[in-house]
């Protein structure tokens, strides 16, 4: 009984440790946002800011076209991850659903642009961007992260599609629908986690990105990942600021998987067959 008991303990004490090793960081960047600046400087650390404080948010919003970025960041992130649904979906149907000549061909480059480094084009599409007057624009920041998050999208709605059992779609084209009505009302509703989860790494992937708005825009084009930036300055860094503004940084995207998990639950084909 013994063995047993430790046996279905030690999961559980792997997982809790695993937890801790991974939330303290978290923690520890939203306790300093609230801790003055006292206690960020001291020698002993300060585990639970007890003389709390929002100075150091009043002065991450403060910091001159904050609003500008933030607006610029949900521009071009939504832009991005809605486009990629759109081309996606079509793309994994065809893929999943449709025999054409260069099938496979096709899979295989999806499954290479996915591997590659996006770090590589980031030349090109400064170069294209600059001899097409687009500097300083959200239209080739919008168009790379739709670039970078497309093939992901793909390759995931793709095992989502698959998995939709043709039956459904056969018997919707039996009553009288056509092929793109059945995918549109049998199809497309049992698509949801996949969205869910191929909006989330989009999201996350898009509003995290910097090397390429550093390059691409230098004034009102930017976004938030250069905000964070901004507290770094020739007297030292601000850490109280920097962990305020990390702070805000991860909130939209914490939101978002909030949401998304909720909207998530329940079966795949749940509610598809009724009659």
């Amino acid at each position: 009984m013994r063995r047993s008991l430790i046996g279905r303990a030690w999961p559980n004490v792997v997982a809790v440790v695993l937890f801790v090793f991974f939330a303290f960081p978290v923690y520890w960047m939203i306790s300093t946002a609230f801790k003055p600046t006292k206690d960020i400087a001291s020698s002993t650390p300060v585990f639970i800011p007890f003389d709390a404080t929002l100075d150091h948010f009043k002065t991450a919003v403060n910091v001159p076209k904050f609003w500008t970025y933030t607006a610029n960041s949900f521009i071009v992130t939504v832009l991005a991850v809605v486009m990629s649904l759109v081309i996606a979906t079509l793309a994994s149907f065809a893929i999943a659903r449709m025999k054409f000549r260069g099938r496979k061909t096709f899979v295989l480059v999806i499954m290479a642009a996915q591997m590659a480094p996006w770090e590589v084009m980031t030349i090109a599409v400064y170069l294209i961007s600059r001899d097409n007057g687009m500097l300083n624009s959200l239209v080739p920041l919008t168009a790379f992260y739709m670039m970078m998050v497309l093939p992901f999208t793909i390759w995931t709605l793709r095992g989502f599609i698959a998995a939709v059992p043709k039956e459904l779609e056969e018997s919707a084209m039996v009553d009288g629908c056509t092929r793109t009505q059945a995918f549109v009302k049998v199809i497309f509703p049992l698509l949801a986690p996949g969205l869910m989860s191929t909006s989330l790494f989009g999201f996350i992937t898009a509003w995290n990105e910097f090397p390429l708005v550093l390059i691409v825009n230098k004034t009102d084009g930017q976004t938030l990942p250069l905000w964070l930036s901004s507290f770094q300055t020739a007297f030292g860094n601000d850490w109280g600021a920097t962990m305020a503004a990390s702070t805000l940084f991860a909130l939209p995207v914490l939101i978002l998987f909030v949401f998304l998990q909720r909207k998530a639950v329940g079966g795949l084909t749940d509610g598809a067959v009724k009659g």
